[in-house]
């Protein structure tokens, strides 16, 4: 058994990888040897080496779980790839990342896509290593199994990340001496005893103290499957939530206690909520720019804060806790409630003053489709557990402001890093690892134009997903960032092409919607056609998402 097929292996014996994403260049071509004679993992090669690495982001993002998988050749694709890396990094995902490097005996001599960082190339360790929580290079097959399991471990290890494995030329297709399964030794970050306690304290004095109490959950609820936990909390004591734009949907937005958004683009009602709260339980959070008003020095000041994370750097990094506790967000909660009495009062009614933005009309005067409505239709055309993805831009506010999501339905904008063209990507690798739920894109146009290629690799691979593309031939967030800053604004405007007709020459279907009426209608017959599709929704862009503070 050689490097490439030992590789291979041991990710089929593993149970977390039923798909790869990449492509290939002269110094790693033999691996797609070993994975096209793989039974148990199909390969989607990519046309972009950055889209491998967004899909590897999709295949794990709602199956914590699996191990997303990305490759590419040595030096320029293995650089693809970095995008990728950033968002599995900031985003807490576990992804593997593989790539070519030049053979031993030849470094530093010029060699074809050199990246040793000797004689004036680049050095794609040292680069992996700044965006990975590990990087490796196998120098010797026999310690490919070692690489392997050190590496998988650490991907999931804690809070979760990438990793990267570099292997040369010369390595692939040498022998494995001494060939072994892996051992995965993956277990969640649990708890201090001493910290529950604290916390299930505090919370139960919150509680006869008849104080405001607000759980704030975060990303990490969502990594963590800390869904039970958390509506075993609300619906025991009565505790009104909210969510940052990360963890929107996660809990039911119809649920009685939900309060919707908190941030800058947050309801009005979590917002005014938020204001008269007098204790903060915090789980999964990381305190980003948009979940903190463009961090807001005194956002907390006159609260109690309750930190829960699974990252110690994340606690005290924005606002210091009064309480804070490093834990895997499920264990954590399941913690705390097992220390605290069921019988204890429940929380204060909450007084739902303010409302929601999508039980809001829309605001603007539009001559196309209000964007607002194009976040209605989706979510209403959706199936109750599809999976919606929105991208970097205008249309990610209007998606997380005006979609009502209820049942199992689940949503995703891209994080902190927030790269455009992640999710219009990286919706391939969430429909690859949820054959059975519908996904869905919303994706700008000025995203789609970066990565829209890839629409040849869903087709190719009869991968249904329906991208609905938000149309206003603009970069529209930015246009209102310069329009704050300066009243003016510039280089903002693009040409788009004929969507409909690109889709039908990719072999997908395409349909064109300039009214609002037929949006609806329009993505349930794309979902009805399980085959990849783009519906070039044409929107107004001269109205702008609502903004808690000017960006």
């Amino acid at each position: 058994m050689d490097v490439n097929q030992a590789i291979v292996k041991i990710l089929e014996e593993s149970g977390r990888v039923s798909h790869v994403f990449g492509s290939t260049g002269q110094v790693n071509a033999s691996m797609l040897l070993a994975l096209r004679d793989s039974d148990a993992i199909q390969t989607v090669v990519v046309r972009n080496e950055q889209a491998a690495s967004f899909m590897a982001c999709g295949y794990t993002m709602f199956n914590p779980d699996n191990l997303g998988v990305c490759f590419a050749t040595g030096g320029p694709g293995a650089f693809n790839l970095f995008s990728g890396m950033a968002v599995a990094y900031s985003d807490s995902l576990p992804v593997l990342a593989i790539t070519g490097y030049a053979s031993a005996n030849v470094r530093g001599k010029g060699c074809l896509n050199e990246s040793s960082g000797l004689s004036r190339t680049p050095d794609s360790h040292k680069m992996f290593s700044a965006t990975t929580k590990k990087s490796y290079i196998i120098e010797d097959p026999s310690q490919t199994c070692d690489i392997l399991e050190d590496a998988i471990n650490t991907a999931f290890d804690g809070r979760p990340g990438p990793v990267h494995i570099h292997v040369p030329k010369n390595i692939t297709t040498a022998i494995v001496p001494n060939f072994r399964s892996v051992k995965l030794n993956i277990r969640p970050c649990a708890p201090k005893p001493t910290a529950a306690r604290e916390f299930a304290l505090r919370l139960s004095t919150a509680l006869s103290r008849k104080e405001k109490i607000l759980l704030l959950v975060g990303y990490g609820c969502i990594r963590a499957g800390a869904k039970d936990a958390l509506l075993s909390l609300i619906d025991t004591y009565q505790i009104p939530f909210v969510t940052t734009m990360d963890a929107k949907g996660y809990l039911p937005e119809n649920h009685p206690l939900s309060l919707g958004i908190f941030g800058t683009t947050g309801d009005p009602a979590a917002m005014e909520y938020f204001d008269q709260a007098e204790v903060v339980l915090a789980v999964g959070n990381s305190f980003a720019e948009n979940a903190t008003l463009l961090f807001k020095a005194d956002l907390y000041d006159q609260k109690t804060l309750l930190h829960i994370n699974i990252d110690a750097h994340e606690i005290n990094k924005v606002y210091p806790a009064d309480l804070s506790m490093i834990a895997d967000a499920r264990l954590g909660l399941e913690a705390i409630l097992k220390q605290m009495d069921a019988n204890l009062p429940k929380a204060e009614a909450v007084a739902l003053s303010g409302k929601k933005w999508f039980d809001l009309p829309n605001q603007g005067e539009v001559k196309k489709i209000h964007p607002a409505d194009v976040a209605r239709a989706i979510c209403a055309a959706a199936p109750e557990n599809a999976i919606i993805l929105g991208d970097a831009g205008s249309h990610m506010l209007w998606l997380s402001e005006y979609m009502k999501l209820t049942g199992d339905q689940r949503y995703q904008n891209p994080g902190s890093f927030g790269p455009m063209a992640s999710h219009t990507n990286g919706c391939i690798g969430v429909k690859c690892a949820n054959p059975d739920k519908v996904v869905i894109s919303g994706s700008g146009d000025g995203c789609y134009l970066m990565a829209g290629f890839e629409l040849l690799t869903a087709v190719q691979n009869n991968i249904p997903v329906v991208w609905v593309i938000f149309d206003n031939g603009e970069f529209n967030v930015i246009r209102k960032f310069l329009l704050n800053m300066f009243n003016d604004h510039a280089y903002m405007g693009f040409l788009n092409p004929d969507y409909v007709a690109y889709a039908k020459s990719c072999g997908a279907e395409g349909f064109r919607v300039e009214r609002t009426e037929d949006l609806e209608p329009t993505i349930r017959k794309a979902i009805a056609l399980n085959k990849p599709v783009l519906i070039d929704a044409v929107i107004d862009g001269d109205v702008f998402a609502n903004m808690n503070k000017s960006m």
